[in-house]
C-alpha cells in the first residue's frame, strides 16, 4: 500500500484496516458509537487550526477529519447499508437540488432563487427520506419541534439553537431585561441549595443548569454567540495564567510553591496590561 492523491487509496486503507485477521486489531473493535467522539474531535481540531490560521496544520486536520467519513462510511458498507460512494452521491445531488439558480436550466438560473423554493425543495427532500426508509423498511421518522437540534452538539451551541428554534414560533422573552431578571432569579434559587443542609448535589446541578441556559439566552438577545464569548474569556485566562507562569520562573520557583496572593498579584497585573 503506498500514499496516493485518489480518494480510493484512502478507502482501500480503511478497508485493509477493518479486514478480520489481518487487519489492526484496535480498528476492527470500533463501531459508530465508540468513534463518533473521534469524529466530534477532529471537526473541533479543523476549527482551531482555522482560529490559528495555520493553513498547514488545516490540511493535516481536514485528512483526519476526512478519515471519519470513510471510517463511518466503511462500517455501513461491511453491515450492508451504504457505501463512501453513496454518501459522496447523496451529498452532490442534495447540492444541486439546493441550487437550482447555480446548477439548474437557462431559466432557472435567471430567475435566481424563488420565493418559496427552498420550501419546495426541503419538502421533496423529505418525500424522498420518507420512500427511501421505507423500502429499506425502517420506522417513520417521527421528529418533534426541536428534534432537528442535534443533542451531539456542544451543551453551550445546544442551548443557543433551541432557543433559536424555539423563538421561530414565538416562544421567546420580548427583550434582555426580562431574562436578565432570570438570570438572578436562576442565580438566588442556585445560591439557595448551596446553603440548603443535605446531599443536594443533583438540585444544584439542576440550578447550575439553568443559570447557564439563561446566560446563553441573554448572549442571543444581545446578539452575541455564547460560544465565541466564552472562547474569548478561556483565552483570557490562558494568556493571563501564562503570566503566573512566567513569573514563577523568573523567580525560579514553581507554580506549586507561589501562594495565592502571589499568583492574584501577577494575575491582576497582567488583566492590567
Amino acid at each position: 500500500m503506498k500514499p496516493g492523491r485518489d480518494i480510493s487509496v484512502l478507502i482501500d486503507i480503511m478497508a485493509a484496516l477493518r479486514t478480520p485477521g489481518t487487519g489492526c486489531p484496535w480498528d476492527l473493535e470500533q463501531n459508530f458509537s465508540t468513534i463518533a467522539p473521534y469524529t466530534l474531535e477532529e471537526a473541533y481540531e479543523v476549527a482551531e487550526a482555522i482560529r490559528r490560521n495555520d493553513l498547514d496544520n488545516l490540511r493535516e486536520e481536514l485528512g483526519d477529519l476526512l478519515l471519519q467519513v470513510v471510517y463511518h462510511a466503511r462500517m455501513a458498507e461491511e453491515d450492508e447499508l451504504f457505501d463512501f460512494s453513496d454518501v459522496v452521491e447523496g451529498i452532490t445531488k442534495k447540492m444541486i437540488r439546493r441550487h437550482p439558480h447555480v446548477f439548474g436550466d437557462e431559466d432557472a438560473r435567471s430567475a435566481g432563487m424563488a420565493k418559496g423554493m427552498w420550501e419546495r425543495i426541503k419538502a421533496e427532500e423529505k418525500a424522498e427520506r420518507k420512500a427511501r426508509r421505507d423500502a429499506l423498511g425502517l420506522p417513520e421518522e417521527v421528529k418533534g419541534y426541536l428534534d432537528d437540534v442535534p443533542a451531539a452538539f456542544p451543551a453551550l451551541v445546544e442551548a443557543d439553537k433551541l432557543q433559536r428554534r424555539a423563538s421561530r414560533v414565538g416562544f421567546d422573552w420580548g427583550a434582555p431585561g426580562p431574562v436578565l431578571a432570570k438570570i438572578k432569579e436562576e442565580i438566588e434559587e442556585l445560591e439557595r441549595e448551596i446553603l440548603s443542609d443535605g446531599d443536594t448535589t443533583l438540585e444544584m446541578e439542576d440550578e447550575l443548569g439553568d443559570v447557564l441556559f439563561a446566560v446563553a439566552n441573554l448572549a442571543r438577545h444581545l446578539d452575541i454567540d455564547p460560544e465565541a464569548a466564552l472562547r474569548r474569556t478561556n483565552g483570557k485566562f490562558r494568556r493571563r495564567f501564562a503570566a503566573i507562569e512566567a513569573a514563577a520562573d523568573e523567580r525560579r520557583t514553581t507554580l506549586e510553591q507561589m501562594t495565592l496572593e502571589e499568583m492574584e498579584a501577577v494575575w491582576q497585573a497582567a488583566k492590567g496590561k
